[in-house]
């Protein structure tokens, strides 16, 4: 079979007519399809006869076994947890206060960005070319993060946390202001607002971050209703669950991108329908760390807006689509005789489409079409888990593997080849992290409820 190579797919030199077996279109997979890469965007997508006449210039680079399909979006990420991700494995829901803020906490400089730039690594091999990063806690300039986003060659949605409760309100709604400022004509990294859960900031903050990120056409990212504790302590102190009362503070639109809202009634899905707000549902950590999968099927079907997140957990694309789809019909599916929850179309589309639609980017990434951003994926499809395809979405869904992900575009340049940058050593940041994660550890104050998983092994014994 005639490879495609990594010289091949650069666009330094000009444009590039990408030649795959088939294309992943918004309205599908389309065979003998083509692409043509100009700059960061795509200039044509179609046949690719008719594309090869209009371009004569341009000689194709065929991809045989290869389709051509959207880069999928990450609507929540925490990239400075990365070197801790296995810490909450096996223990109770609401983790924050034990683990993520004194993890967060004792990160410095340097290990914030080199955490930041191994979660964005791990991102891109797992075929994801946009994250959305809800905040960081660690007491640094959040530029560090944009650098290792940056340098790692991944689109970011930054957010700049907003807590004000124990805090200047003032303060806070001024650096809100510069940090939609800052990043505003950035190519790959997008402003935006963050309050770690509704009691965490002012009605004051809450309302008018909501105004300054609709204004600049951004998005606002809250933990809402994620957890029973969190629920019960908003009743306790509003009267109102988290939804209703973003409800009530006018916090709730389409600039909310709402994070998890797993425990949501009736009621609060009209809510977040009639508003226009978004939410990222986050089926791994549900199954991980959560009290309930949030009910994507019935948002999907009052016209929810929503993307896909993997809240940190792991980087691997086709594995979130998967447990989108798993989680429902376990959740939902198996009580009704669902038996296709939504079918593979919808994971895939929310994963990509809906990701971008999500993060206020739709007019920006998350299709194959002209004027898009060029931010795509080559995945070989002559492997054994998919050349015998009848239908290929759900295939990608249910058997798609990241090791089929041969090369990653960003911008339309190529970020990653055979699951490694092609522009800056991975291997030698993975080292490094490995070092730095020991030294965090050693001084961040985590406290864990059950021991290490050899230990309670051990224990049984």
């Amino acid at each position: 079979m005639n490879e495609p190579t990594p010289d091949r797919l650069r666009t330094d030199d000009g444009d590039l007519l990408l030649a795959p077996d088939a294309v992943m279109t918004p309205d599908g997979p389309r065979d003998h399809y083509a692409a043509v890469v100009s700059g960061a965007t795509f200039r044509a997508v179609g046949p690719a006869e008719r594309l090869a006449r209009e371009h004569p210039h341009l000689t194709p680079v065929r991809l045989p076994g290869h389709i051509l399909m959207p880069g999928f979006v990450d609507a929540h990420h925490h990239l400075t947890q990365s070197f801790g991700a296995a810490l909450a494995f096996g223990e109770p829901s609401e983790i924050f206060r034990r683990v993520w803020v004194p993890l967060e906490g004792s990160l410095d400089e340097e290990a914030v960005y080199v955490a930041a730039k191994l979660a964005a690594l791990e991102s891109l091999r797992g075929g994801f070319t946009t994250v959305a990063e809800a905040g960081t806690r660690a007491p640094v300039d959040v530029e560090l993060v944009a650098a290792a986003t940056r340098d790692a060659g991944i689109r970011c949605v930054l957010g700049l946390v907003c807590n004000d409760v124990d805090g200047d309100t003032e303060t806070t709604l001024t650096g809100a202001e510069k940090h939609l400022t800052r990043y505003g004509v950035e190519e790959l990294i997008h402003p935006s607002l963050a309050v770690s859960v509704p009691e965490a900031a002012t009605a004051r903050t809450l309302r008018h971050t909501a105004r300054l990120a609709a204004e600049a056409g951004a998005v606002v990212q809250i933990h809402v209703n994620e957890h029973l504790a969190a629920v019960e302590r908003s009743l306790v102190r509003h009267g109102l669950r988290p939804l209703e009362y973003l409800h009530r503070t006018g916090a709730l639109g389409p600039q909310l991108l709402a994070a998890h809202a797993t425990l949501v009634t009736p009621r609060e899905v009209t809510l977040l329908a009639d508003s226009g707000a978004a939410v990222s549902y986050n089926p791994v950590a549900s199954a991980w760390k959560g009290n309930a999968v949030a009910p994507a099927t019935t948002m999907a079907e009052r016209g929810v807006r929503f993307g896909l997140g993997t809240d940190g957990t792991r980087g691997d694309a086709f594995r979130l689509a998967d447990a989108a789809e798993f989680a429902q019909r376990l959740a939902y599916g198996l009580a009704t005789g669902d038996s296709s929850c939504g079918a593979g179309w919808t994971w895939l589309d929310r994963a990509a489409r809906g990701g971008a639609d999500a993060l206020g980017l739709g007019g920006r990434t998350g299709r194959i079409t002209a004027g898009a951003a060029a931010d795509f994926l080559l995945v070989d499809v002559s492997t054994p888990e998919t050349a015998l395809s009848w239908d290929l979405p759900w295939e990608l869904v249910r058997r798609g593997n990241r090791d089929q992900i041969s090369a990653v575009f960003v911008g339309g340049r190529l970020r990653l080849w055979r699951g490694w940058p092609t522009d800056w050593d991975g291997p030698a940041l993975v080292r490094r992290a490995a070092e730095l994660a020991q030294e965090v550890m050693l001084r961040a104050p985590v406290t864990r409820v059950h021991p290490t998983s050899a230990d309670a092994w051990a224990a049984r014994s």
